[in-house]
C-alpha cells in the first residue's frame, strides 16, 4: 500500500433524497437546513460544524463532572487526500456523469395552447427538481463512498502498523491558559511512529488535559500534513476554558466512624494565573465533634517538576472528650510535595494544643494535655487493581503509609515513627454476581529518641478501632470494627473520680473510662456480596452481604511490650458478624447492617443490634 494521509472532508450539505415534491420556497429552505443520512456504525458522527467525525477511541466520548459528554479525538478527511483505497475527485465527476440527467424519469411536455410565461416557470420548476434530485442522488452516493473508505480505514488499522510521523502540534483556545502548561502533555504525540501509536497517545493526552479540571472540553484532532510530506499528520488540539472560574458547594455530610454531621461549604477558584492553579478555601462545622477552615492552593507543573505542589494552611477544632475526654486544636501547613497515581509524599507542619475542659480526664490523657509541635513526612505506597472500590468482585489493593515526625530541634517536637499495611483482595464465584471480598490490615507506632521505649506515644496519633464504616471501600489502615461504636474498643482508664461532699456524706463516682488507643493493630474481615432476587433491587444496585470481622489493640511503649506476645494478644481479638443490605445512592451509600457480637471485653463498647452507615458515593 501507498503512503498514509490525511485530509479533510467537509459534509455539511450532504442530505437525504427527497421523499416528497414542494414548491420552490420550500426547495430554497430545504436547501439551508442539512439532512443527514442513517445507518452510520457508532464510530461516526457530526461534529458542531457539519463535518463527519471518526472517533478512534476505545470510547467515544467521556464524560465531564457536570455529565455533559465530551470528544476524544477524531481524524477528517478530505477529498482526493484521502487514503490509497480512497476514490478521488475525478472518479467522482466520472460518476456524476453517468448518473440520468432525468433521474425521475419524467418527460417534459409542452402546452402547445398555454402561455409562454407560464411554461417558461413551469420548465423552470421542473429544471430545479431535476437539479435538486441530482445534487441529492450525488451526495448520497459521496456518503456511501466515504462510509466505505472509513470502513476501510478501520480494517487497515486493525490488520497492519500504518506509519505516520507528527509535523506540527497545533493549540488552539488557550486565552488564558499558558502554553507552558499544555506542551508537556503532549511530548507523547510527537514520538508516535504509527498510527495506532499516535491514536493511544492522543486518548492519553486527552485524559491529562481534562485531569487539569480547568478545560470545560478537549478535542484533539489528527489532520493530514503538509501535501510534500507524505505519511504525516498535524495534531489539532482544542481547548474551552471554562466559562466560570468560581465554583462552590455546600452540603450536609455524616462522618460515620465518628457518629456525627457536619455542614460543610467550599469555594474554588480556577487558573488565575493561567498557571493551572487552583484556588480553594473550605470550612466545615460539626454540631458535636469538629471544626474546621482552611485555605490552599494547587499547581500541576511547578518550576519543572512533573507532579502536582500543594500547599494548605489550616485550622482544626476535634472534640473527643465523649470517647477520650480531650479536645484537640491545630494550626497547621501541609505541603504536598510528590503526587502520582502509586506515589504521594507531603510535608506538615503544625501546632497542636489537646485541653480537657470538663477536667475529668484520666491520669495518662492528662500526662498528654499541653502543647506540642508537630513536623512530619508523610509517604504514602498505593496499587488498586480491583474492578470497582464501592462493590469489588475482582482483583486487589495495597497500601503503605510511612509517617516520620520529630523534624524540627524543637524540644516540644512529637518524635515517632509511624507504620501502616493494608491488604484487599475480591474474588468473583460466578452465581448471583457474588463475590468475596478478604481484607487485613496492621499498623504499629513507637517513639524514637533517647530511651524510646520508656516514653508513651503520641496520643492521637495512635490507633483506635470502632466505628460502621464500610471496611469493602475504606482502605486507609486498621480503623473499622463492625458493631462497636467509635473508639469502642482497646486499652482504656478510668476517667477522675467525682467525690461528693454534699448532705455531710462523702460518696464517689466515675463518669466513665477513656479510650487510650494502642501502639499496635490489627484487623481483619470477609465479606460476601451478592445480588437480591427481585429485579427492581437489582437493576438500582441494591445489595445484600454477609460479613465477619476481627480486630485488637496493644500498647508496647511505656516498657509494655515486655508482657506482650502474640498468643495472648489473638485470644484477645474481639469478633463480630453479620447481615446487612447496601443501598447506593448519588448522594449517599447507605448501609443497614445486623450485627451480632460474637466477643468482647469489659471496657468495649459493643452493641447486638441494627446499625445504620452513611458515606460518599464516590
Amino acid at each position: 500500500m501507498g503512503p498514509f494521509k490525511f485530509g479533510c472532508l467537509n459534509l455539511e450539505n450532504h442530505r437525504e433524497p427527497r421523499k416528497e415534491q414542494g414548491n420552490r420556497e420550500n426547495i430554497k429552505a430545504k436547501r439551508k437546513r442539512p439532512r443527514w443520512g442513517s445507518g452510520f456504525f457508532s464510530s461516526i458522527a457530526k461534529d458542531d460544524k457539519g463535518r463527519l467525525t471518526c472517533f478512534f477511541s476505545p470510547t467515544n466520548c467521556c464524560r465531564g463532572n457536570d455529565g455533559s459528554s465530551r470528544s476524544l479525538f477524531f481524524i477528517t478527511h478530505r477529498c482526493g487526500e484521502l487514503f490509497p483505497m480512497a476514490t478521488s475527485v475525478e472518479e467522482q465527476e466520472n460518476y456524476k456523469e453517468k448518473l440520468p440527467r432525468n433521474p425521475n424519469g419524467d418527460e417534459e411536455e409542452g402546452d402547445p395552447n398555454g402561455d409562454e410565461e407560464e411554461d417558461f416557470e413551469e420548465d423552470f420548476e421542473e429544471e430545479e427538481e431535476e437539479e435538486e434530485d441530482f445534487e441529492e442522488d450525488v451526495s448520497q452516493a459521496r456518503l456511501l463512498s466515504e462510509r466505505n473508505k472509513l470502513n476501510n480505514l478501520f480494517r487497515r488499522l486493525s490488520t497492519e502498523l500504518v506509519t505516520v510521523r507528527v509535523h506540527d502540534v497545533l493549540i488552539k483556545g488557550n486565552t488564558k491558559t499558558k502554553e507552558s502548561l499544555i506542551e508537556p502533555e503532549l511530548e507523547a504525540l510527537k514520538k508516535a511512529t504509527t498510527m495506532q501509536e499516535l491514536l493511544q497517545a492522543a486518548s492519553v493526552a486527552n485524559a491529562r488535559l481534562q485531569r487539569l479540571q480547568i478545560f470545560d472540553s478537549v478535542n484533539i484532532t489528527l489532520d493530514g500534513g503538509p501535501p510534500e510530506l507524505p505519511g504525516t499528520a498535524n495534531v489539532i488540539v482544542e481547548v474551552v476554558e471554562t466559562k466560570n472560574p468560581l465554583t462552590g458547594d455546600i452540603g450536609i455530610f455524616s462522618k460515620p466512624e465518628a457518629r456525627s454531621w457536619s455542614l460543610e461549604g467550599s469555594l474554588k477558584l480556577k487558573n488565575l494565573l493561567g498557571y493551572g492553579d487552583i484556588w480553594d478555601g473550605s470550612g466545615a462545622y460539626g454540631w458535636d465533634q469538629t471544626s474546621e477552615i482552611s485555605t490552599g492552593v494547587s499547581l500541576p507543573r511547578f518550576k519543572g517538576l512533573v507532579t502536582p505542589v500543594t500547599a494548605r494552611i489550616s485550622l482544626l477544632s476535634q472534640d473527643w472528650l465523649k470517647f477520650s475526654s480531650y479536645k484537640e486544636h491545630l494550626l497547621g501547613l501541609s505541603v504536598g510535595l510528590i503526587s502520582t497515581r502509586n506515589h504521594d509524599l507531603s510535608y506538615n507542619l503544625t501546632w497542636r494544643n489537646l485541653t480537657d475542659p470538663s477536667q475529668m480526664s484520666s491520669r495518662s490523657i492528662r500526662r498528654q494535655l499541653g502543647h506540642s509541635l508537630l513536623s512530619s513526612l508523610k509517604y504514602s505506597f498505593k496499587v488498586d487493581k480491583r474492578d470497582s472500590p464501592l462493590r469489588p468482585k475482582r482483583g486487589y489493593a495495597f497500601l503503605s503509609t510511612t509517617q516520620i515526625g520529630g523534624l524540627t530541634p524543637d524540644n516540644r517536637s512529637l518524635r515517632f515513627l509511624r507504620q501502616e499495611f493494608d491488604l484487599r483482595y475480591a474474588l468473583p464465584l460466578g452465581f448471583y454476581n457474588a463475590a468475596v471480598n478478604f481484607g487485613i490490615s496492621a499498623g504499629v507506632i513507637v517513639p524514637w529518641g533517647s530511651g524510646f521505649m520508656n516514653m508513651p506515644s503520641s496520643l492521637p496519633e495512635r490507633f483506635f478501632l470502632g466505628g460502621h464504616s464500610s471496611p469493602v471501600c475504606n482502605l486507609s489502615g486498621p480503623t473499622t470494627l463492625f458493631g462497636f461504636k467509635s473508639r469502642g474498643t482497646g486499652p482504656a482508664e478510668a476517667r477522675r473520680v467525682i467525690i461528693d461532699k454534699s448532705n455531710n456524706e462523702n460518696t464517689s463516682s466515675s463518669s466513665g473510662t477513656d479510650a487510650l488507643g494502642g501502639d499496635l493493630a490489627v484487623t481483619a474481615f470477609a465479606d460476601l456480596s451478592f445480588d437480591l432476587p427481585l429485579r427492581i433491587l437489582r437493576e438500582a444496585g441494591i445489595h445484600g452481604h454477609l460479613f465477619a470481622c476481627a480486630g485488637n489493640l496493644a500498647k508496647l511503649t511505656e516498657n509494655e511490650y515486655r508482657n506482650f506476645t502474640f498468643q495472648k494478644f489473638g485470644e484477645s481479638f474481639r469478633r463480630s458478624a453479620g447481615v446487612g443490605i447496601i443501598v447506593p445512592t448519588r448522594l449517599f451509600r447507605m448501609e443497614v447492617n445486623y450485627c451480632y457480637i460474637l466477643k468482647q471485653f469489659e471496657h468495649d463498647h459493643g452493641k447486638t443490634g441494627v446499625q445504620f452507615s452513611f458515606s460518599s458515593p464516590l
